[in-house]
């Protein structure tokens, strides 16, 4: 899927959607919440979606490194409080998955990822297939 097609999101419109409480050590010296914390709440997100224990993406013997990460800036998030995130499947490759995010706070998306995540056999550290029970949990999404 096509950044332009997702750009405009709302969080509703994405199937996975969780949140993360903003600290006082995420602001800077402008009182906003510094932008390399929002690749942890992108982070928060995706090992939510991997590792859900109800539709794990990964299985014994895997996991999953990030290849691409494209994180688009859109407005600043302030503390105190949380920001949502959502996240969608875009795109189920061989061995990858592409994922499209959006930050929120107070129903304003603050920022949007895309992310490009593959999956690989822990043990010689290279890419593999996707396992069925993967693509079988990713079908939802």
């Amino acid at each position: 899927m096509a950044a332009d097609a997702t750009k405009d999101w709302t969080l509703e419109q994405f199937p996975h959607r969780t949140y993360d409480k903003l600290r006082y050590a995420d602001t800077d010296r402008q009182g906003h919440v510094n932008n390399a914390v929002f690749s942890t709440f992108i982070e928060t997100g995706r090992v939510e979606l991997i590792y859900d224990s109800e539709a794990p993406l990964t299985s014994p013997g895997t996991s999953f490194v990030i290849v691409n990460l494209n994180l688009q800036l859109r407005a600043e998030i302030h503390w105190p409080g949380i920001v949502d995130i959502g996240t969608a499947v875009t795109r189920v490759g061989n061995s990858s998955i592409q994922l499209y995010q959006g930050i929120f706070q107070d129903g304003v998306c603050c920022a949007t990822a895309e992310t490009v995540i593959v999956c690989v056999d822990d043990n010689i550290q290279r890419p593999i297939r996707l396992p069925d029970a993967a693509r079988e949990n990713l079908a939802r999404l």
